[in-house]
Order: C-alpha cells, then structure tokens, then sequence
C-alpha cells in the first residue's frame, strides 16, 4: 500500500500521515460507489431487451457435457456481450438463434444448419412451391465455394442467363467466402421486383461478371409431361416437393392412355427435395425391391416404393447432368442399378447425404445430416455423384444454338 501511495520511509518505523489515510479511504470508498455503479449497470443490461422482443427464459438449465468442457464459460460469454457490449440494451433473441446457429456451424457441415422463424418459414414455403427471389437452387461445392446447382425454368435465374456451375462469388457486393448455403439464399431472395446483383464466375471466363437479377414470385410446377411425335413420353420433374408425386402420377396416367412407346425421365438440373417424392417416383419401375439405402452409424435400412410399378418394363431413357442432386440422384441410382432406364449425360453433383428436418415449438427448425444415401447395390452417391450409361455433353453453344444433343441422344435410343 506504501508503494502504492509514494510513501515509504527506510530503515525507520512507517508512519500514515492522518491527511493520507483520508485519502486512502476517500478513494477506497470511490471506488467501491463506481464499482457498485457499474455492477449496477451490468446487471440492469443483463434484464433489459429492446422493446417488442421476448426475453430468454431457462438460461442455466444446460444440458450434461463433457467433463473437459466448462459450460459455465459460454454464459459468462453471454453475460459480457449482455452487459458491457456498447449498443444497449442487446437482443437476447439475436444472441440465442445465433448461438444456436454457431453450435450447427461446429459440425462443418454445409448441410446441418439451424432456421430462425423466419427462416424456416421460407425453408418450408420453398417445399410447398412459392418463394420469392431469383428461381436457382444453389450449394457449396467440396472447395467451400458457393455454386449454382441449376436456375429453374422460366424463372428471373434462367432469363438472366445463369448456369448449373456458376460460381457465386459475391451477393450484393458482399463476399461469399465461409457462407453457409442457408446464408447464400437468406442474402439471395427478397421481395418481388427489388434487385439483386451476382458476382459470378464460370469456366472458360477470364474473370468474374456481375449480374442484375430482378426477384420475382417463384411458383415451381415440379413436373410436365409432353408426348414427341414419335410417340415418347417426355417427363420433366423439376424438383421433389409436396406436389410432385401426384403431378406424376397424373402424368403416368396419361402417357399409359395415350400408349406411349417409351418415356424420358428428365431430371437435369433438379436439385432434389423430398425422400417420399423420390422413393414413390423410382417406385414406378421398381417392382417391391429397396429404392435406396440409409446408412447410419453402420446400421443399414432400405426404403421400398409403395407405388405400384406401372413403367416397369416400358423403355425408359434418364437424363442427368451437374445439376442433379440429392433425390434426383437417388431415383437415378435405383434405375440404373436394376437396369431399368438407360442414363444419358454427364456427372450428377453428388449430393447423398441425409437430413432430418425437425421443427421446434417457437417456429425455428433444425436441418441436421444424420445418415448418408447408398444405391440399391451399395453405391455411395455422396461427394461422387453417379456416371451415366452414357456420355454426352450440352455446351454453351448448343444452347445458344437452341440444340438439345442429350434429348436428341434419348430419343434415338428410344426409337
């Protein structure tokens, strides 16, 4: 304390002069009142949030942990940011999805992902088949890099000439590096008629181009059907939502009517979507045999199409490509693996993992890849994709030029 003040007298008994020890206590005494005051502050921080929004309520009923981890350390975390963070008072809703969103983001995993309210409520407007924003389903490829998977029909994705394979380099100026994919289509969509503007780079491009893109309401008619002059049935499925396996089911019954002599399953660029979807759709040509494999944690279980096997036997023609992913490539697996369907054109994305989607009581939902898909015969789809039967690419300059080589190839082979 001597040394704190200045005083010391060597080598003679210490003496506190009456003047210093008022000032001692002076100071201990001003110190304690700020302390007092800024504990004060910290804890009235700690209890206020901005108006309109909820409290978090049950904030130390944590869960068992490991016994090398102290749970403690996230709510002093917490209790720092609440208190002395230099915006006040601070959103405990904000502090808590995000929590929840960081603890997804430990798994490293782009495809275990955690949906606030509104999020989910997106996530599952775009399996009933309306969204607002551009029409392109995107992910990450294996280097971490935001990619378009395939920019749907008709869509502002399509008019606005974007590929399966662009990459995404930037959302609104904003760089898409460590994104996750629900990050990408959060930033992505938007009200009908406002902008939004890629910074996109494609193979054979010297660098990157940006891209005015106006939103618009995005209705997806997951499946059409038309007969060629030649009698084929051409079915497109352009994703698996909730719609999809009625509309093909419908569509079945018509090529049956009109005795159609083969049929085009075209899944380009379909990003996949719902499992039943897919199961009931390859169920069409398999008859009472496993459609796909769920491995989980070495256990293995196999789904069977509840559909009857209406197609089975009728020549049958599927055309994938880069954009095929996920259910689409599980209905490709079943059909080539028991030689049902002849596959034509390039490597599908490779999208074979499993996600359980479960929706908590306060409207936000978890995303979590919990098993990995396999082929009838034990394939893995996941990170690999599936070979067609048979190769044939369709460049930009077929599509420029209005050809369509892999149709073309299908309907030959069908003829």
């Amino acid at each position: 304390m001597n040394n704190s003040i200045g005083f010391r007298a060597p080598h003679k008994k210490r003496h506190f002069p009456a003047i210093i020890l008022v000032a001692v206590l002076v100071f201990g005494f001003a110190l304690s009142f700020a302390t007092g005051i800024l504990f004060g502050f910290r804890q009235g921080a700690l209890s206020v949030v901005p108006d309109g929004e909820k409290q978090i309520t049950n904030l130390w009923s944590a869960g068992q942990t490991s016994e090398d981890i102290d749970f403690g350390q996230f709510w002093n975390v917490w209790n720092f940011v609440k208190s002395s963070y230099y915006e006040q008072p601070v959103s405990e809703e904000d502090l808590f999805y995000g929590s929840i969103k960081g603890m997804l983001g430990g798994l490293s995993d782009p495809y275990s992902v955690y949906f606030d309210p509104g999020e989910a409520e997106e996530f599952i407007g775009e399996l009933d088949g309306a969204f607002e924003g551009i029409g392109a389903q995107i992910d990450v490829d294996q280097t971490g890099q935001i990619v378009i998977v395939s920019p749907l029909p008709n869509t502002p994705a399509a008019q606005a000439g974007l590929l399966a394979g662009d990459k995404i380099l930037a959302i609104n100026g904003e760089e898409t590096t460590g994104f996750s994919v629900e990050e990408a289509i959060y930033k992505i969509r938007g009200p009908k008629d406002t902008e939004v503007i890629l910074t996109i780079t494609r193979d054979g491009w010297e660098g990157a181009t940006e891209i005015s893109i106006i939103r618009d309401t995005i209705t997806i008619n997951s499946v059409e059907m038309k007969i060629h002059e030649d009698g084929i049935a051409i079915i497109s499925v352009y994703m698996f939502n909730e719609e999809t396996t009625q509309l093909f089911i419908s569509a079945v019954n018509e090529l049956l009517v009109a005795g159609a002599k083969g049929v085009v399953l075209d899944l380009r660029g379909n990003p996949g979507g719902l499992l039943d979807s897919a199961i009931d759709i390859a169920g069409a040509w398999v008859d009472g045999e496993p459609v796909v494999i769920q491995s989980m944690r070495g256990k293995q279980q196999a789904f069977v199409g509840s559909s009857q096997a209406r197609l089975a036997g009728l020549p049958t023609v599927v055309l994938v490509n880069g954009g095929s992913a996920s259910a689409s490539e599980i209905v490709t697996g079943a059909l080539q693996d028991y030689g049902a369907a002849t596959v034509v054109g390039t490597q599908t994305f490779g999208k074979g993992s499993v996600q359980d989607y479960q929706e908590l009581d306060d409207g936000s939902a978890v995303k979590l890849t919990v098993a990995e898909w396999l082929t009838p015969k034990g394939r893995s789809i996941n990170h690999v994709g599936l070979t067609p039967d048979i190769i044939v690419e369709y460049t930009q300059a077929d599509a420029e030029a209005d050809r369509d080589p892999q149709m073309n190839k299908a309907i030959e082979l069908l003829k």
